[in-house]
């Protein structure tokens, strides 16, 4: 009998690629341990099922179902269905904060809850498909209309039954196979920082917040997500004034300060760095159809968890 083959996170893979929106439609294979990418996923489950194990608790996602979960806190794909496909996407900051969510909701996935919806029919099965094609199709406008129509379908989640896991009455305990001791601090770290980035914070009041030495902070939490303390910060906040710039009537310095920046000229600085272009650019461009912010990536085999 053949060896069961597992993902292994590549070096330029998705755990890299922060700012990059991944679209997928495939058979995954199971995981040899937790990984840890910038993104919030959705999964449809076209047939089949998987399990996960999260961040303080286990999910099985069956056929039909479709998830939303925040991909900055340790998950694990670690056994499947023989007959697995799923499809969906993995979501940069800038597209999540676009999402017209119940606050409460939002705030919970930041902290690693996952939203599970059984209120789906067969037109999910053929839009997921469809969203995969166009985005695999190089022609920006199919691209934009798979974002567009992507997100669209995630909103009307509110408008249906759903479950927010883990729920009141789960116990959460810690996930096996993850790494026992640092796991809980970046949790503590990313917690903190989904509800503080907006505000003037650094990496001592980071580690105030994880009751922890700042050098350990900064130690711990690159050694688990491949980030420093400060780019995710700023990966954050960069996000926040990328969906702050698509609205109409976006000002550049209320955008700068809205979103954490203490200067024009700091926002400048690591709008560039990130985007590739100055905040003033980008708002034009994603103004002037058919742009699309951020790199698609389309899957159609193998794996992307």
């Amino acid at each position: 009998m053949a060896a069961r083959a597992y993902y292994e996170p590549e070096a330029n893979g998705v755990e890299r690629l922060p700012t990059e929106l991944h679209m997928f439609h495939s058979s995954p294979l199971v995981m040899r341990g937790a990984h840890w990418h910038a993104q919030v996923e959705v999964n449809y489950i076209v047939r089949g099922w998987a399990h996960y194990r999260m961040s303080g608790h286990d999910v099985r996602f069956n056929a039909g179902d479709m998830a939303l979960f925040w991909g900055g806190l340790p998950h694990w794909l670690d056994d499947s269905s023989d007959d697995l496909i799923y499809a969906g996407g993995h979501l940069p900051l800038v597209h999540f904060f676009r999402l017209r969510l119940p606050q409460d909701v939002q705030s919970k996935l930041m902290q690693g809850a996952t939203l599970v919806t059984k209120a789906t029919d067969a037109s999910d099965a053929l839009n997921f498909a469809r969203w995969n094609d166009y985005a695999r199709s190089g022609d920006l406008m199919k691209a934009g209309m798979a974002v567009d129509e992507l997100l669209l379908r995630i909103e009307r989640v509110r408008f249906d039954p759903y479950e927010l896991m883990p729920g009141p009455a789960d116990v959460v305990s810690a996930v096996e196979g993850l790494d026992h001791h640092s796991s809980p601090i970046v949790v503590r770290i990313c917690d903190f920082i989904a509800d503080n980035f907006r505000e003037d914070i650094d990496s001592s009041d980071i580690a105030a917040a994880a009751d922890i030495h700042p050098k350990y902070a900064m130690n711990v939490f690159k050694k688990s997500t491949g980030m420093t303390l400060n780019d995710y910060v700023n990966l954050m906040r960069l996000s926040y004034a990328q969906a702050l710039l698509m609205q109409e009537d976006a000002n550049v310095l209320q955008v700068a300060m809205d979103s954490g920046f203490g200067s024009l000229s700091a926002f400048n600085k690591s709008f560039r760095k990130i985007a590739g272009m100055s905040p003033t650019d980008f708002r034009r461009d994603v103004r002037c159809r058919p742009s699309v912010p951020g790199v698609i990536r389309a899957h159609s085999s193998g794996s992307v968890n």
